[in-house]
């Protein structure tokens, strides 16, 4: 992805708007974010979950229907405060940013 390392904070806050609202998985977030023009494998969302997980931004459970096992990621109470102070950064950035 062209500008990722610019991108990726905009990712985790999408990931993060998601797992506020509802359970998320690795497939339906890699879906998700394509229909916003982001351009995801596996290899590069699954990590980026875990860390989010470690950092304690999320929490996760596996869900099992017969033989297929799905993990189920939602955000934490520190996901959804980092989450709310992202969006008062995102308005003011914008705010400033589209005036020119």
């Amino acid at each position: 992805m062209k500008f990722d390392d610019l991108l990726t904070g905009f990712i985790r806050l999408h990931i993060l708007h998601h797992a506020a609202e509802m359970e998320i998985y690795g497939q339906w977030m890699i879906d998700e974010l394509a229909r916003h023009g982001y351009r995801l494998s596996p290899g590069t969302l699954y990590p980026m979950l875990h860390r989010m997980e470690r950092k304690g931004y999320l929490t996760s459970r596996v869900q099992r229907e017969g033989r297929v096992a799905r993990k189920l990621y939602k955000a934490t109470k520190l996901g959804k405060q980092g989450l709310a102070l992202a969006k008062v950064r995102v308005r003011e950035f914008t705010g400033e940013a589209m005036k020119r």
